[in-house]
């Protein structure tokens, strides 16, 4: 199966508050004229390239607590991350952001595309290209966005799934028989993780956009300070999932993964597939109906990944 990454119950233009579109077109001093709602990513609120009366487009996403609380707060996280990138990365410009009850950002419109699935190996090149030298140019980070370890336990679900042996029974036989090794490598994975790069923290397919000559990383409210390897390792089980190459393959050849500790390495897969795995078996978030599939797709190739490198 190749995910399309089409995973968010998404609001249209119509759907949101007279108030809350008032706000926009004032903070753009022109009315909007058309809407088009984007496909793609698990917000259950709204992203929609908008045409202003003037001409002019941009790029708007809004969500309310009612919807779903964190996304809230994940976009008013993304607008302090937006805020604080210098001109020349390879993120769309952050226009305006605000509002009272709801959290909205509006950029730049890109006139692009994500990269189509399964994924080609040209597509596949750029983005690889486009992230080495993102990881030079966010190192040392330009954000004060916290270390990616901050919270250790963040990632802690070989950790759950080793106390729940009601919940563990679900796991296949090998993660069932590795369960506590897994916990224990899991444990290390903030120290491992540890450097000086800002990390977008949550790359896949639907997070980039391609253009004729360039490619831009959109959605950056889990960004925090690490190791420049990492949004790598995090990104491969999701490349894989959807027709690109393997893992290994990539680690073994990619200047990103160049002088990166394997057991460094080893910790953080552990800590991203045991997320996978974990969360896979809880019930969905409010709004976020598939997300829980998604994780569960994800797991395999990222489990197949951890296995070989722990053989």
């Amino acid at each position: 199966m190749v995910w399309d990454g089409v995973g968010g119950n998404r609001l249209d233009w119509a759907g949101v508050p007279r108030a809350v579109r008032a706000a926009i077109e004032a903070a753009m001093g022109s009315a909007v004229v058309e809407a088009v709602s984007q496909r793609g990513g698990f917000s259950p609120g709204l992203a929609a390239r908008l045409r202003l009366a003037d001409g002019r487009r941009v790029f708007a996403k809004a969500v309310g607590a009612e919807r779903n609380p964190q996304s809230v707060r994940m976009h008013r996280r993304e607008a302090e991350i937006a805020g604080g990138l210098p001109a020349g990365v390879a993120v769309p410009r952050l226009l305006w952001s605000g509002a009272a009850d709801w959290a909205v950002l509006v950029f730049e419109d890109v006139a692009g595309h994500t990269p189509p699935l399964p994924w080609r190996p040209k597509d596949w090149h750029r983005v690889h290209d486009a992230l080495v030298a993102l990881a030079r140019d966010l190192t040392s980070s330009p954000v004060d966005a916290g270390p990616i370890g901050q919270d250790p336990d963040a990632f802690r679900g070989w950790r759950s799934l080793a106390a729940d042996p009601a919940l563990a029974a679900a796991l296949d036989p090998w993660s069932r028989r590795n369960v506590d090794r897994l916990a224990a490598l899991e444990a290390g994975w903030a120290a491992a993780a540890a450097g000086d790069t800002l990390l977008h923290g949550d790359l896949r397919a639907d997070n980039i956009l391609l253009t004729d000559d360039r490619v831009l990383f959109v959605d950056w409210p889990q960004a925090a300070v690490g190791a420049a390897w990492v949004d790598l390792v995090c990104m491969l089980p999701s490349v894989a999932l959807q027709g690109g190459p393997d893992p290994d393959d990539v680690w073994r050849t990619s200047p990103v993964a160049a002088g990166a500790d394997p057991a460094a390495v080893d910790a953080v897969l552990a800590a991203v597939t045991g997320f996978f795995v974990h969360s896979a078996l809880l019930p969905s978030p409010p709004g976020l109906p598939t997300l829980r599939r998604f994780q569960h797709l994800q797991a395999g190739p990222a489990l197949a990944w951890l296995r070989s490198r722990l053989r």
